[in-house]
């Protein structure tokens, strides 16, 4: 006979109450947690591409950790490097028939994206009802919705404010001119050390350069027509300026200055002490300040007669039309812009929300950084410029024609007067 002793009885309960509770939850299923998909879906990895700084790439992760949290059924593959590279990248994916599912795009890619049929409409699928109506026309492709803008950043300059205040340079304040500018680079050039400069070389940047001419009143570079739009006395007055400053060791020599690579701790000519200031979206003092707390600040782009910054959707999402999940993507990018969790996990590493209720329920998140992108932010939205993203099938000017332009520039190859002419002959090719 088998002798029960206190362990084997309380096994026996225990095996018991199990077997109970276990049929008793099959015959009463609990309710699912709302944001849980419903069981039986099959297991989906989505490849998701973007670039940014270290503090960009944390967020995403964190976020993409909590929609698998969430959603157990989603994993990621996540893609993500500095802008350097990132356009050629995604467009060699993209001819390969290979990109991410989600891609990170710009707003002057968009427009070619979606006429290669490379993006699918997000629509059904996204509410963007909460989307500023403004920006969301930026990711649209002949009326249709093909990228959804995930914030709103402000074009100005950051600045090293310790390496000015040893150079006994007072720091620049918002509302400064090109001309304030100009004068702080003059009078930097006897008290700069050897090997630091003033600034990056920015002769022949196709976006600092369309700061000046807009702030000039000569409008943009290229008419939202896709008329060749580059004012030759403007230009000439912002190339030889930087002529003469290159000539006076004011900015970088060629090999220095195209070494230079944005939020890089060893190759960021800011970070490294090279330069002490350069051009900076609102929402990336962030990026800079984690590589060297408490040393950098914002301040708004320089003007002239009117304002040299302005607004623009930071980046986008989109899915790829080569996508064996649209569906799963497409539920991904409705949650990352419409969701308060995301929304406090992100907070503005790509910009202000563009959902409105995101971007007033975050700022209780926000540090002290955050503040101050905000701040620049707010301070350009009074009277920045309206952004264009350009004019449809110019991507290729922007970044192949102008860059060639810049080097050639930079080396001291061609003049400010041939550099023009140059930017002008490879205009007709994209003029219709």
């Amino acid at each position: 006979m088998v002798k029960w002793n206190r362990f084997h009885l309380l096994l026996f309960a225990g095996i018991f109450l199990g077997t109970l509770l276990t049929s008793c939850l099959h015959m009463n299923p609990q309710p699912q947690p709302k944001d849980q998909l419903p069981q039986g879906e099959s297991k989906v990895k989505l490849r998701i591409a973007w670039w940014g700084s270290q503090e960009r790439h944390e967020a995403t992760m964190s976020v993409l950790r909590l929609y698998t949290q969430k959603f157990p059924n989603i994993t990621f593959e996540p893609e993500y490097s500095g802008l350097e590279g990132y356009l050629d990248k995604i467009n060699t994916q993209a001819l390969a028939k290979n990109p991410p599912d989600i891609v990170q795009l710009d707003a002057g890619w968009i427009s070619d994206w979606a006429s290669r049929q490379i993006l699918i409409p997000l629509d059904p699928g996204v509410n963007l009802s909460k989307v500023d109506q403004k920006l969301l026309s930026s990711g649209q492709y002949k009326g249709i919705s093909y990228a959804v803008p995930l914030g709103s950043v402000a074009y100005g300059m950051i600045y090293d404010r310790s390496a000015l205040e040893k150079l006994g340079i007072e720091a620049p304040q918002n509302g400064w001119t090109w001309d304030d500018f100009f004068q702080m680079a003059r009078e930097s050039k006897p008290k700069l050390p050897k090997g630091v400069y003033f600034t990056k070389d920015f002769a022949g940047d196709y976006f600092a350069y369309s700061a000046f001419q807009y702030s000039k009143g000569k409008d943009k570079v290229m008419t939202d027509g896709g008329k060749f739009n580059v004012d030759e006395n403007t230009f000439l007055e912002w190339t030889q300026t930087f002529e003469q400053m290159r000539k006076d060791g004011i900015v970088p020599p060629p090999e220095i200055n195209l070494s230079d690579k944005e939020f890089d701790p060893g190759l960021d000519l800011m970070v490294a002490g090279k330069i002490t200031m350069r051009m900076s979206f609102s929402n990336n003092l962030g990026g800079w300040d984690s590589l060297k707390r408490g040393t950098y600040a914002l301040v708004t782009m320089p003007r002239s007669q009117q304002a040299g910054g302005w607004l623009k959707p930071s980046m986008f999402f989109g899915v790829s039309s080569g996508s064996s999940y649209p569906k799963e993507a497409k539920r991904f990018i409705d949650w990352f812009i419409n969701d308060p969790e995301a929304g406090a996990l992100l907070k503005t590493v790509r910009g202000l929300p563009v959902n409105r209720e995101i971007a007033a329920s975050i700022e209780k998140y926000m540090s002290e950084i955050d503040k101050a992108g905000l701040s620049m932010f707010y301070t350009t939205l009074t009277n920045g410029q309206t952004y264009s993203p350009g004019p449809n099938g110019w991507i290729n000017y922007v970044d192949r024609d102008w860059p060639l332009v810049r080097d050639q520039l930079s080396f001291g190859k061609i003049t400010p007067k041939e550099a023009f002419e140059q930017l002008k002959a490879a205009a007709h090719k994209y003029e219709k």
